[in-house]
């Protein structure tokens, strides 16, 4: 009966993956996923899944369209649209937890990204238990039932006690096998994020949300990649810092841009805390375009080609849309740098260009 009910657990799970996989887009850009984030689950309505249930009655009685009436006349109460409260259950939508590995992992296959390989030196080391081996005592919820299974049959037969007609197994205290772990030290692949996002006058409430979103499942997918991360957030007008996650999403904008100070405070933080032989490194800068001069956005240039991208796995660059932008800085980063291969642009003008853009910041699995 236990194994009977993991399996239609199982099935329905597949049934829930396989909608959640039809509406990804959609999900990519509901805010609301970001509240429910729970240590290691996310609440997701699904729609179009019922549970189910018996109806009783005679299905020949009548049916949609049959019996007394007028075109256009009302059904049920009067036509002022008032009437006594309704007495049957509504359909609502329902809500199943996920694990942000399996939401992840589905994005990643709809969305074709390649599984990340991991560069560096892997000095970093940790310790981990691997189940490798079995032993007679344990919890329940250890117990091998192949094996345990594989010897109460073994010994039924050797005694006789197996009749093949009635095939019932009862398993003894010495039958059962119970997995065992020892610990093993394995390679730590560490990755660091570094989110910059530009907080000067004109990037506004809408552009905020574009990055938050679009931060949250970048975060998602690096975290299924690699056993440890650290994300770090800067934002900048003319001057930039390094501030907590709660006030990257919710400082409010002023002033004018230098994108500049953005990357030399990265750099500084690289310096300082990240060394490229140990950590996998991911810049994401976020800006509507604006800044403050030519010569800025050749600074910019600069500090990327020969300080930030020889060291990084990645610089990726988003361009939120907004009213009071120029949004030439994108078209800067690609006439200055067209050979960088490890640089990769897009554009996000409404919350639908969030997929498309995951998928051009992981398509080469760098």
């Amino acid at each position: 009966m236990v194994l009977r009910i993991e399996k239609d657990h199982q099935r329905f799970r597949q049934i829930v993956k396989g909608r959640i996989r039809k509406d990804l887009r959609k999900f990519l850009t509901q805010g609301e996923l970001i509240g429910k984030e729970g240590r290691k689950l996310i609440s997701i309505p699904v729609h179009g899944i019922d549970l189910p249930s018996f109806r009783y009655g005679d299905n020949n009685d009548a049916g949609v369209g049959q019996g007394d009436g007028e075109a256009g006349q009302t059904v049920g109460g009067d036509e002022s649209g008032q009437g006594q409260g309704g007495t049957e259950p509504g359909r609502h939508i329902m809500e199943v937890d996920v694990t942000l590995d399996e939401l992840a992992d589905i994005m990643a296959e709809e969305l074709e990204l390649p599984r990340i390989e991991p560069k560096g030196k892997h000095a970093l080391t940790t310790v981990k238990d691997r189940y490798s081996s079995t032993r007679n005592t344990g919890p329940e919820s250890l117990r091998h039932f192949k094996r345990t299974f594989r010897n109460a049959l073994r010994r039924m037969i050797m005694t006789g006690a197996y009749d093949p007609n009635d095939p019932m197994i009862i398993f003894e205290r010495g039958d059962r096998v119970y997995r065992s772990w020892k610990p093993v030290k394995e390679p730590d692949s560490n990755a660091v994020i570094v989110y910059m996002m530009d907080v000067s006058g004109s990037m506004g409430f809408e552009q905020k949300e574009l990055v938050r979103l679009e931060a949250f499942w970048i975060d998602a997918w690096l975290r299924r990649n690699y056993d440890g991360i650290d994300s770090r957030y800067i934002v900048h007008d003319v001057h930039a810092k390094e501030v907590d996650r709660e006030t990257f999403f919710h400082i409010r904008e002023d002033g004018g841009t230098k994108i500049s100070s953005a990357f030399k405070c990265c750099r500084d933080l690289l310096e300082s805390k990240y060394n490229p032989q140990e950590w996998n490194i991911y810049l994401f800068h976020f800006s509507d375009g604006d800044n403050s001069s030519e010569s800025d956005s050749r600074e910019c240039c600069k500090l990327l080609r020969d300080v930030l991208m020889p060291q990084v796995n990645q610089f990726g660059y988003c361009q939120v849309a907004s009213a009071y932008g120029s949004g030439n800085f994108i078209n800067v980063l690609r006439d200055q740098l067209p050979d960088a291969e490890n640089m990769v642009t897009s554009r996000v003008n409404t919350k639908d260009d969030i997929y498309d853009s995951i998928k051009e910041f992981f398509q080469k699995g760098r």
